[in-house]
């Protein structure tokens, strides 16, 4: 919990400074397996800051990695911890502004953690897409072809 604090300090103080000075644009994030955790819950954590968030594959619930501990960092770097129970309007405002895109494969060892993300998402009233491509699974040269889709 404190490397996934300090590596968000990190992208806050220090990469996110230097793309707005080189990019005049709106900041998306991504990333696969663990990377789309880390992007989803960075864009849902820092919705003035992100504007896309395309999350392959991703495990959202973390639980499975704290051995049992579990503390309100842990709730709040855990989006079907926190998610349900948000009602605040300026991040749900800001939600459901950002582009939102969960790509998995119907074999995937993460279709049920996508597929409850987009229903969570879908609670709250926050347009996203979910796509479930046919035949794949959890690897690689999958994720090459979802990013091709997906990302610009």
């Amino acid at each position: 919990i404190d490397r996934a604090l300090a590596y968000e300090r990190y992208l806050l103080n220090d990469v996110i400074p230097l793309i707005r000075h080189r990019n005049h644009h709106g900041i998306g994030v991504t990333g696969c397996s663990f990377g789309a955790y880390q992007a989803l819950t960075f864009a849902l954590r820092h919705p003035d800051v992100v504007s896309s968030c395309v999350a392959l594959s991703g495990a959202f619930d973390i639980h499975q990695f704290l051995d049992g501990y579990y503390d309100q960092d842990c709730y709040f770097l855990s989006p079907p911890d926190f998610l349900p129970g948000l009602g605040d309007s300026w991040y749900l405002d800001r939600y459901r502004n950002r582009k939102w895109v969960l790509a998995t494969g119907e074999h995937d060892i993460c279709l049920r953690d996508n597929e409850r993300m987009s229903n969570l998402l879908t609670s709250k009233g926050i347009p996203h897409s979910l796509h479930v491509w046919q035949g794949m699974w959890h690897d690689w040269p999958w994720w090459q072809k979802m990013a091709q889709a997906y990302l610009p």
